[in-house]
């Protein structure tokens, strides 16, 4: 398998925050979705991995290249120039940019990158701002770019429900650590949410739960194995996760000990 990005035991530390020991790829042909809570430092690892924030550890190749050696290649291959993309978008040629609304000026952004015909997008919340018909468009455009399988997109977002239509893998960062990457498909079949009381939940295998959350009278539990439950309590209901419950249940739930 060919990676568009390969990330080994990235280490980032400041005073009061640390970006963990990173690894992670991505396999070329694909999108993947990086999530976290504000301050989880998704920015902080983007910025790392393009060379803007030096690093006290890491081991980064993209397009099959070391990046500490060969960066300024790499980032002809990833970065920007202005070009023919601005009717696509629908952007006036004459418009001064700081004359600008937020959103035409992300949409100025996409038509730079886009324009470079780039082996790879790294995009830092490039939806936010964004009316929800543009973002449509914007994502038609991102998938579209992954027919490709010579190109791959890394896309930090706080809006999952993007995510939801375009990601292949979901990489979830808590305070600074990489909790899981998964596929969109073992998200779908693995998590589930269960509502349940007292002796259920004591009864769950505690290797089963992903966090939970305590009711006055009753327990909202991540389980990340539905089927293995299933086997067990064949007649419990279990509520389908999206990638925005699993993050909310993790940040905010309680962890089983």
């Amino acid at each position: 398998m060919e990676y568009a990005i390969e990330v080994r035991n990235l280490t980032k530390r400041y005073k009061d925050f640390t970006l963990d020991d990173i690894s992670f790829a991505l396999p070329s042909g694909t999108v993947m979705g990086l999530i976290g809570e504000n301050g989880a430092g998704k920015s902080t690892l983007i910025n790392s991995i393009l060379g803007i924030a030096d690093c006290d550890s890491q081991l980064v190749s993209m397009l099959g290249l070391d990046m500490k050696t060969h960066g300024k290649k790499i980032k002809e291959d990833i970065a920007a120039l202005f070009s023919g993309y601005l009717e696509k978008f629908g952007l006036p040629q004459k418009k001064k940019i700081k004359k600008m609304s937020t959103g035409m000026r992300v949409k100025l952004e996409f038509a730079a990158a886009l324009s470079h015909h780039p082996k790879l997008l790294i995009l830092d919340e490039a939806t936010s701002g964004l009316d929800p018909v543009f973002r449509d468009e914007i994502l038609d455009i991102l998938r579209e770019f992954t027919e490709d399988k010579g190109h791959a997109i890394l896309m930090s977002s706080h809006i999952t429900s993007d995510l939801d239509k375009i990601a292949d893998y979901i990489a979830y960062l808590h305070e600074g650590k990489i909790q899981f990457i998964k596929t969109y498909d073992e998200i779908r079949s693995d998590y589930g949410i269960i509502t349940c009381g007292q002796e259920l939940f004591d009864s769950l295998s505690r290797d089963d739960i992903a966090a939970y959350k305590k009711e006055p009278y009753s327990y909202q539990v991540l389980i990340k194995n539905r089927g293995k439950v299933r086997q067990v309590f064949q007649d419990i209901e279990i509520a389908n996760a999206s990638v925005e419950d699993i993050m909310l249940f993790c940040a905010k739930g309680e962890q089983v000990k």
